[in-house]
């Protein structure tokens, strides 16, 4: 991770002092790491009193993150063209608006400053700090945090730490190469937060339904490119049958990839009749986000989604091609 330089912060709180209200937006159907960094410039702004609502289009599906719901709109506020004008809009997480969902009113024509980790994100100007080597945006964030308004405090600490958690797979994905992450992390638990308790706050209270799902998928599961690639799906019926909330694929990935010579993890979603969600994980050289990118997705090297149309069957042979080029 490279460390934020006082040339990113001053451009951020130059964006923050041109701008008299804000709006703060993260990716749809979002994670940890998404509500974290979305959090986490709500504390900046608090500091600097500068009003905001923060946005995003759900749905929050993961049980981690149902609490936090309440705290976000779907819906941005009528403004007058003078009031957009004065309006800055703070994309975390990603770097596109078409990741921030279906959003009720007009995203577009705010001046924009971008916070984003993601291997594949791509936007133009200068107002933007986008790290592909920090592990999560929440890291980001607590950095430009603690440069403008110092230590956080208890609360503050277990959010910014609930991100960087989310997006490591607590610590699991890290590297010796992650040392500055892992200040980080000092850092965090030095100001109260407790890893322990919220290591049990992400993975406890999984619904049943989910375990169940969870075994037809692993039932399911079929090798691929001489045993290097798993690939799994989910259709209609499964989600009907077991619903939409509480889905566990983070346990599938790794009940898959700690299988002797398994490389890479597909999981393709039928979400409608004519749509896909797909879902990429690798170890180590693998780069998914290159073949997610194919598919109109995008992330990190070893974690990355899309969403497409098609169906499971025709889609399916055509991501294993790719995966059979590289694997």
């Amino acid at each position: 991770m490279i460390l934020i330089s006082n040339e990113q912060v001053l451009s951020f709180k130059n964006f923050i002092q041109n701008h008299d209200t804000f709006l703060i937006a993260g990716h749809k159907e979002p994670d940890g790491d998404c509500i974290s960094s979305s959090m986490g410039i709500s504390y900046i702004l608090d500091y600097l009193e500068k009003p905001y609502l923060r946005l995003n289009a759900g749905p929050f599906k993961r049980a981690e993150i149902k609490k936090y719901a309440t705290l976000f709109k779907n819906e941005i506020p009528f403004m007058t063209q003078g009031e957009r004008d004065k309006c800055g809009l703070i994309i975390v997480d990603c770097s596109e608006l078409s990741r921030l969902g279906e959003l009720e009113g007009d995203i577009k024509g705010f001046d924009t400053f971008i916070v984003d980790h993601h291997k594949t994100a791509d936007c133009e100007g200068e107002n933007k700090i986008i790290d592909s080597s920090a592990p999560a945006a929440a890291n980001l964030v607590q950095q430009l945090f603690e440069a403008i308004v110092g230590k956080p405090n208890e609360d503050q600490a277990k959010m910014f730490f609930f991100g960087m958690a989310t997006d490591t797979g607590f610590f699991r994905y890290l590297t010796e190469k992650d040392s500055e992450t892992f200040n980080c992390a000092s850092r965090l638990t030095s100001c109260g937060a407790n890893p322990r308790r919220i290591y049990q706050e992400m993975t406890g209270g999984k619904a049943w339904n989910t375990r169940k799902l969870l075994s037809i998928m692993l039932e399911r599961a079929e090798r691929h490119c001489n045993g290097k690639l798993v690939v799994t799906w989910e259709t209609q019926e499964d989600t009907k049958k077991y619903g939409q909330d509480g889905r566990d694929s983070d346990a599938l990935y790794s009940l898959m990839l700690e299988v002797e010579g398994v490389e890479a993890v597909l999981f393709i979603r039928q979400e409608s009749d004519f749509n896909c969600t797909l879902g990429f994980r690798s170890k180590e050289t693998c780069d998914v986000s290159a073949i997610a990118a194919k598919f109109g997705g995008g992330g990190h090297k070893n974690a990355s989604g899309a969403s497409c149309e098609g169906k499971i069957e025709k889609l399916m042979p055509l991501i294993i091609k790719e995966f059979s080029k590289v694997l």
